[in-house]
């Protein structure tokens, strides 16, 4: 059975860092790409990073590149986002994803979805 488990979530000031950390088992890690996505209140979920399998390739939108950072340690089944300069509009569900696929940005190609932990940045 896989299971995607997220931790580092909470409660942070604006300006503030946090690292969220995504522990993966049931599956061959080094298969899938990783991907994180959040959902804030009355909004669509939307992609923030995406990590291959193996090639370092990565993903970020506009709205976080720069500030965040997707790594991925394959030896222990973890992907870690590292979430900088955070803004009230970052406030939203982080949840962490796995495809079983080449590297996507396609949000229906995950296969796989933790149940997502906390992210709230006041101003």
């Amino acid at each position: 059975q896989v299971q995607l488990v997220e931790s580092g979530g909470g409660l942070v000031q604006a300006g503030g860092s946090l690292r969220l950390s995504c522990a993966a088992s049931g599956l061959t890690f080094s298969k899938y790409t990783m991907g994180w996505s959040r959902q804030a209140p009355g909004k669509e979920r939307e992609l923030v990073a995406a990590i291959g399998r193996s090639d370092g390739s990565t993903y970020y939108p506009d709205s976080v590149k720069g500030r965040f950072t997707i790594s991925r340690d394959n030896a222990k089944n973890t992907v870690y986002l590292q979430m900088n300069s955070l803004k009230p509009e970052d406030t939203a569900v982080y949840f962490c994803a796995a495809a079983l696929s080449t590297f996507t940005t396609t949000r229906e190609r995950y296969n796989f979805w933790g149940q997502g932990t906390q992210v709230t940045v006041s101003s």
